[in-house]
């Protein structure tokens, strides 16, 4: 690993991808192992509204994307280390507080606290990679790093499931603490500073708004910023709706943990698929590519779907391609997006990968609360949202400036 002024230890790559994974996999186990939760829950917080269950969700990205403002300008300061490890605190205090809350509205707020405490861990991989790497190697390591990622969301239904079946939905969060004990030890004992003092700038008002000035003045960055906020509305609006429609619309309820694995590990291979073609074609080219075959899908399935062509397991089976086509070509398009928002941004990266990604989380959001609750039990409303999303992302990432360093 080329550390370049950096001091951190020298440690092997396929350590230091697998922890940076397990840092940014906190957010996915968060949020997938809570979905077999959320009929327990609806039936003990919230009986006489059901759909409020889904809240559980949203406030957690939401605390996430507040907590990512902060996060970022708060490592370029103090370090990485020393707020991966504020993170981890807040992330378990609100967890432990979901755990004890008799009310839906507590919970929701251990949620909201807990997803400011992961805001640190996920800023911090993606900064950690910038510190050491840039340009299509950069992007090369953010891939396998999603590779490893999509593991845990495959696995977290299952995992919830099975909690749920020994300890009740609150042992989930219990769950949660330890994950994050566990990273965070990992990251403390294994992995050296990668900011050394040098490199840092003060976490002074006047300081933050000039690097958010700059970081926001850049055209790529606008444009990024766009297109991960698009996709996050999507993959966001589609988890909300993923267990309704696994339960209410085709009637496999029971069987959506070992559903959501496989879809869950097929999608996984966009990322080692584009870990291998990035370098040969470029980020930008395969991000155009994977919107393009995202927006396809996505209006061949409003077209059957609209014309009731498919009916009983046909339509499963065309639900299916159409969840994990939304999710392969995410695994394609988030780290191509980020590698690019990152290429001018070297001397910025906690700055920038934190405002990009609080903007991004906050507008996804914004986007995917209303397309959850758009949910009448059919599929279609998710085809729609889908092909508005992709189409309005297809036309954005057309104005992204051409790499100085690579051919578009």
């Amino acid at each position: 690993m080329t550390q370049g002024s950096s001091p951190t230890p020298r440690i092997a790559l396929p350590e230091f991808i697998a922890l940076l994974a397990m840092l940014t996999a906190t957010i996915a186990f968060s949020i997938d192992a809570m979905l077999p939760a959320l009929p327990e829950i609806a039936r003990e917080l919230t009986p006489s509204d059901p759909n409020k269950a889904q809240l559980i969700l949203t406030s957690f990205v939401l605390g996430m994307g507040v907590g990512t403002f902060v996060a970022g300008p708060m490592s370029d300061a103090w370090g990485r280390r020393a707020v991966v490890m504020i993170g981890a605190v807040l992330f378990c205090a609100g967890a432990l507080l979901a755990w004890a809350g008799s009310s839906l509205e507590t919970v929701l707020a251990g949620r909201l606290l807990q997803g400011v405490g992961a805001a640190g861990p996920r800023i911090i991989a993606m900064a950690t990679v910038r510190d050491i790497y840039s340009g299509r190697q950069m992007a090369r390591i953010m891939s396998f790093v999603m590779m490893i990622f999509t593991i845990v969301p495959a696995a977290a239904p299952l995992i919830g499931a099975q909690i749920i079946a020994f300890t009740g939905w609150r042992g989930i969060f219990i769950a949660f603490v330890l994950f994050m004990l566990a990273a965070a030890t990992w990251y403390g004992s294994r992995l050296g500073e990668t900011l050394p003092p040098e490199r840092r700038r003060p976490f002074r008002l006047a300081t933050l708004l000039s690097g958010a000035k700059e970081v926001l003045s850049q055209r790529t960055a606008q444009l990024s910023i766009g297109v991960q906020a698009l996709q996050l509305a999507a993959l966001f609006g589609t988890i909300s709706q993923i267990q309704p429609l696994f339960e209410t619309t085709f009637g496999r309820g029971e069987t959506f943990p070992f559903w959501f694995a496989m879809i869950a590990l097929i999608s996984g291979g966009a990322s080692l698929l584009n870990a291998q073609l990035v370098v040969r074609f470029g980020m930008r080219r395969l991000v155009r590519l994977a919107l393009g075959a995202q927006l396809a899908l996505a209006l061949v399935v409003a077209a059957l779907l609209a014309g009731e062509v498919l009916t009983g397991t046909a339509a499963f089976a065309l639900f299916l391609v159409f969840i994990t086509g939304i999710f392969f070509m995410v695994g394609f398009i988030m780290g191509n997006i980020n590698a690019i928002a990152m290429e001018p941004l070297g001397h910025l990266a906690g700055m920038a990968a934190s405002l990009m990604a609080a903007l991004s989380t906050v507008i996804g959001v914004a986007f995917a609360a209303p397309l959850g609750l758009a949910f009448d039990g059919t599929v279609m409303p998710l085809a729609l949202g889908i092909t508005g999303l992709s189409a309005t992302a297809l036309v954005l990432q057309a104005f992204l400036p051409k790499s100085p360093a690579a051919p578009k």
